[in-house]
């Protein structure tokens, strides 16, 4: 039988859409208006309860037929004056006809509609206190502290002075999310929560999100009963109105409930903001309902911005030594690798390396399809593996974890070297890293409370609640390692610039030899071109003479003379046969390609035609259907021709077999070029694997010149350059005595 909690969703809270509640809490009134003429077009339902108005008597109206007119123009000159988009901004303080209390009036736009919020103001027995000068103290007092702990300590507790809230902690986020109270002040006999864990979803993605909008969120009373929106959608837009940067936005009822269950009956949070992402919270709690004047929210809601402007300066504190350490290596070894030659051996050479760099137990290299390493890694296969996953992840620019085995459940076997991966791409497209490694460490985590949400069936069906209980709870938590700290991290990738700026500089270098290469290999192409065809003439000068004397004097010459002779004209037919090959093969590098759509099939069939003569003891098949490639017909035939002669040539079997194919191309990366590999595969003598390259060489045979029937060594020459102008590459795989495949690549129709 299936279980609630196999059937509930445990992500529906990420999905709650706490932004458009369609309701606001009762501590206040909204208006929703319409601009310029300030007419009301949405209001909450309290106006009869607050204002003694109905909302069908309020809806439609000008706002001054419910705010005095003065207070209407005010508003007008603040909303000209100030920046009021996502931004609630104070106007005044007023208290309209039929209000029993004053009312604070806070107005921002968003998503095209202007949203007056009036907060019922509690009356004051004495004058308000300085707050400038109570924060300015503050301030004062919390930035003569070292190092981020004590930094937290005197934020919490001058917090609570001000507030007069129960509890205030300072609760922080880690990279996966979770949170960690780091800092509390509370009262006398409440259980502290400093140390304790909070798993992610306690808070959700889409309340993160909310509270860098809002720097503070109130909720003066937890038990509260949500007013309704009226009407629920907005006219013109026919959608929810959104309340992102409303101060009375309704809570979502799995918060309430969570609070409920922690005993609060109130709360207000303070977003601490680090480069622009949600570093924690100050999170105030009260055992009963609290309500803080607007007044000293905007001293809180200053003190978290000033307190978040010092948390960059207040960690570094703790990290200046190791960072400055850090900063020294990355100098030493960057010097090392400009002098180095190749530039990567400085990497894995002796002190300092890329294990001094960083504080880790193992170091891999992944470059020009060479994996070298350093310390304890994984095996070469796993960190294949591991660079071929990240490779096609985008998201993974720099990828630093503590758990390599929950991103990757099928690299979860290496944690004894890398459960904590550092990983900076060199060059993605040639997945080319650096990688660093650490074990994991096992370790015991205080939760507040087991952090797993509970199911619970409702009218609605199933739905994930919060969990009751917040005592201390225990979590032994293995494959997890030390996180990497930000300056490791910036080390690795000021190492990565650097290693790119060299590469940039080799491969410019590399760009004018190549071009060097090819001015130098196409003079030559020129000159054996011309050495060539002047050899022809006085060849034929030296084969018509000798004939001559041959035929003329062939009574005058005894039979060792005729031999000599014999022999002068059949060793000019060959030096005459070479220099045609030398001719030809000048000619195929200097020749453009007359490159066209080619039915191989098609082609592999007039060859065969054409060599039909050649074939009668011979069994030759196509494996499948061969592709139509972009080629220079000419070129490509005579590439197929002298590997499908060849094998039958070199082949004593009294059954030749003779296979054509082709391999597919694979799938890449779509800026990666895709290859068709096509094959030419025989039963003949077969190829010695220390000869592989030895016969693609020009005039290089590997049998005596009148075995299997002669020839000049330079087919398979001819057949290289061909192909290696086509953009691709030519190679053979060969057993004695078994037969021999050639393989060649085209490049995949675009």
């Amino acid at each position: 039988m299936t279980t609630p909690a196999e059937q509930a969703d445990p992500t529906q809270c990420d999905r709650e859409p706490i932004h458009i509640p369609g309701r606001i809490q009762p501590h206040g009134l909204l208006l929703a208006l319409d601009e310029p003429g300030l007419r009301i077009i949405q209001v909450s339902a309290n106006v009869a309860h607050i204002l003694g108005r109905a909302p069908e008597d309020v809806l439609g109206r000008p706002l001054d037929a419910l705010l005095p007119a003065h207070h209407v123009d005010y508003l007008r000159e603040t909303l000209a004056r100030e920046h009021a988009d996502q931004n609630p901004l104070y106007v005044w303080t007023v208290q309209p006809d039929g209000a029993q209390l004053p009312l604070d009036g806070l107005v921002h736009r968003h998503a095209g509609v202007l949203i007056l919020e009036l907060e019922l103001a509690r009356p004051r027995a004495e004058p308000a206190p300085d707050f400038y000068r109570m924060i300015k103290l503050i301030i004062a007092k919390i930035q003569r502290t070292s190092g981020i702990t004590p930094f937290c300590d005197a934020v919490a507790r001058e917090t609570r002075a001000l507030t007069g809230f129960d509890r205030v902690m300072i609760y922080r986020f880690d990279t996966d999310g979770h949170g960690t109270v780091v800092a509390e002040a509370l009262a006398d006999g409440l259980t502290p929560y400093l140390g304790l864990h909070y798993p992610a979803s306690d808070i959700p993605k889409q309340a993160r999100a909310l509270y860098l909008y809002n720097w503070l969120r109130l909720i003066p009373d937890a038990s509260y009963t949500p007013v309704d929106i009226v009407p629920t959608l907005t006219p013109g837009s026919g959608a929810p109105i959104d309340l992102s940067y409303s101060v009375l936005r309704s809570v979502s009822p799995v918060h309430l409930e969570y609070l409920a269950n922690m005993g609060v009956a109130a709360s207000m949070s303070i977003s601490l903001v680090k480069d622009g992402e949600l570093w924690g919270l100050i999170a105030c709690h009260h055992g009963a309902p609290r309500y803080v004047p607007y007044e000293v929210r905007a001293a809180c809601e200053f003190l978290g911005q000033a307190v978040s402007l010092q948390l960059a300066a207040k960690e570094n504190d703790e990290s200046y030594a190791y960072s400055i350490q850090i900063k020294d290596l990355t100098a030493q070894l960057i010097q090392r690798m400009l002098q180095a030659n190749p530039w990567h051996s400085a990497l894995l050479a002796e002190p300092p390396n890329l294990l001094n760099l960083i504080d880790a137990t193992g170091a891999a290299l992944c470059f020009e399809d060479r994996i070298e390493r350093i310390g304890a890694t994984p095996d070469a296969h796993d960190i294949r593996a591991l660079v071929d996953w990240l490779a096609v992840r985008p998201e993974f620019d720099i990828y630093a974890t503590s758990s390599l085995g929950a991103d990757n459940p099928a690299l979860a076997h290496c944690k004894d070297t890398a459960s904590g991966v550092l990983a900076i791409p060199i060059s993605r497209a040639q997945n080319e890293y650096l990688l660093w490694f650490r074990p994991e460490v096992i370790q015991t985590v205080s939760w507040g409370g087991e952090p797993a949400k509970a199911v619970s069936r409702s009218e609605d069906g199933l739905r994930v609640s919060p969990r009751k209980s917040f005592a201390a709870w225990q979590q032994v938590v293995a494959q997890r390692s030390p996180p990497w700290q930000p300056a490791e991290i910036g080390a690795a990738v000021e190492l990565r610039n650097t290693i790119l700026t060299i590469v940039l500089r080799r491969m410019s270098e590399l760009a004018q030899i190549n071009a060097n290469l090819e001015r130098s290999n196409a003079e030559l192409d020129a000159f054996a071109y011309i050495a060539s065809h002047d050899l022809k003439e006085p060849l034929r000068g030296l084969h018509n003479y000798a004939y001559f004397l041959l035929e003329d004097y062939h009574e005058q010459l005894d039979e060792g003379g005729r031999a000599k002779l014999e022999t002068m004209i059949r060793l000019v037919q060959r030096m005459d046969t070479l220099i045609d090959s030398l001719l030809h093969y000048s000619r195929v590098g200097r020749v453009d390609l007359a490159v066209q759509p080619t039915d191989m099939t098609e082609l592999v069939h007039e060859i065969l035609d054409t060599l039909s003569p050649s074939l009668a003891r011979a069994e030759v098949r196509i494996a499948s259907p061969l592709p139509v490639v972009r080629c220079d017909r000419v070129r490509i035939r005579e590439v197929f021709q002298n590997l499908i002669v060849n094998a039958i040539k070199y082949n004593t079997q009294d059954t030749k077999l003779v296979e054509i194919g082709y391999l597919p191309p694979a799938s890449g990366a779509a800026r990666q070029p895709r290859w068709h590999t096509f094959y030419v595969r025989d039963n003949g003598i077969g190829i010695r694997e220390k000869h592989f390259e030895t016969i693609f060489r020009i005039f290089k045979r590997l049998h005596g010149r009148d075995q299997f029937g002669g020839g000049t060594g330079a087919g398979l020459t001819i057949a290289k350059k061909i192909v290696e102008r086509h953009g691709g590459g030519i190679w053979v795989e060969s057993q004695v005595g078994v037969g021999s495949t050639f393989f060649f690549t085209l490049q995949e129709e675009e």
